[in-house]
């Protein structure tokens, strides 16, 4: 059996960023990520050697913690591409142009995508405290802290930060098991954007910057219906994306039916069908949705709930995104999470 102090569970950047945190403080840690990678959310589609997100895609000036992370680790931060007329689709598939303004404008992006800043603080910390492919199943108590067991692998430690979205962590076994009314808020604290899905389609020249269009556009036929210009701050290749407005339960049953409908509407609003389409549907990813996140609404009102605040004597704590109280949900939600996760640790 492993010993350590802290125990992390989740390699997203809430992970990530609470992880170098600890090594910076000089407090003993180790951090275990079900997955083959690192970012959770955050994730990339390499083209060509560039990197295209399939996950969150922007920041934004207001938000400092971004801008301190971009700047400590010298990532080069640009604005979302947005000149030119966006597009906009009828329901009956009739296309105009300049029917509004390009609503990321103004958003920043950067440069080899989020994947980037994930590698960066991944780089920052020790290679021997990160664990990839260590999915947690159950967590006890014990007589000293708590213990966390996967198939090949015991860790005893004094706290685990669960830093994964609260639903996603109700699929652990907690020996004893939580009181009703943590397990009831930890499933109502929906994963932002869990339900979502995109596609990303990859083009060999930015065609519709030279017909003076901006990459963004609107649809009310489907199956996109949001879309902005994806590609690198230069060069090629390039892409737009457009979200997907079809629900997770017809995206999963009409896949291929629906893919063959967006190339075709790539082409109604843009002008050509790509040379590559990807899909990214995170409502089949269990590690980042559950069933209750495949009906997606509005930004939800996030930080910690009260029920959630001292779980086993403040032996577990979560510690995702979606536990910060001014930017929930977001990439600077992550950050803050982690700071105030290692503010807790800080006081005892």
């Amino acid at each position: 059996m492993m010993d350590t102090d802290v125990l992390i569970v989740g390699g997203g950047l809430s992970g990530l960023a609470l992880a170098d945190e600890l090594h910076r403080k000089g407090m003993d840690f180790q951090l275990l990520e079900a997955r083959d990678r690192f970012g959770g959310r955050i994730h990339a589609a390499y083209v060509n050697g560039a990197a295209f997100d399939l996950g969150p895609a922007w920041f934004w000036q207001e938000q400092p913690r971004m801008a301190a992370a971009t700047k400590r680790f010298g990532l080069t931060v640009f604005e979302q591409f947005s000149a030119g007329d966006i597009v906009a689709e009828g329901q009956n598939g009739n296309v105009r142009r300049g029917a509004g303004f390009a609503s990321m404008a103004g958003s920043l992006r950067i440069a080899g995508g989020m994947t980037a800043l994930v590698n960066a603080f991944a780089t920052a910390v020790p290679a021997d405290r990160l664990h990839l492919g260590q999915a947690v199943t159950e967590i006890s108590q014990s007589k000293t802290g708590v213990i966390a067991r996967t198939d090949r692998v015991s860790i005893s430690a004094n706290k685990i930060i669960l830093a994964l979205p609260p639903r996603v962590a109700q699929a652990i076994t907690f020996d004893p098991a939580l009181p009703a009314d943590q397990c009831e808020a930890m499933g109502n604290v929906a994963t932002w954007m869990a339900g979502h899905a995109k596609y990303l389609a990859t083009y060999d020249k930015a065609h519709w910057r030279d017909a003076g269009l901006s990459g963004d556009g609107q649809s009310r036929r489907g199956p996109m219906v949001e879309f902005h210009d994806a590609s690198p701050q230069s060069g090629g290749p390039y892409a737009v994306f457009g979200f997907v407005g079809f629900d997770a339960n017809t995206r999963a049953a009409h896949r291929d039916e629906m893919t063959q409908m967006a190339t075709d509407q790539l082409e109604r609003l843009f002008g050509a069908k790509p040379r590559q389409l990807i899909l990214q549907d995170w409502a089949q990813d269990t590690l980042t949705a559950t069933p209750a996140d495949h009906i997606s609404g509005g930004h939800p009102a996030y930080g910690r709930p009260p029920a959630l605040t001292n779980i086993w004597d403040g032996r577990i704590i979560l510690g995702s995104s979606e536990m910060g109280q001014s930017f929930g949900g977001f990439l600077e939600g992550a950050l803050e999470a982690a700071q105030d996760v290692g503010n807790l640790l800080r006081q005892g």
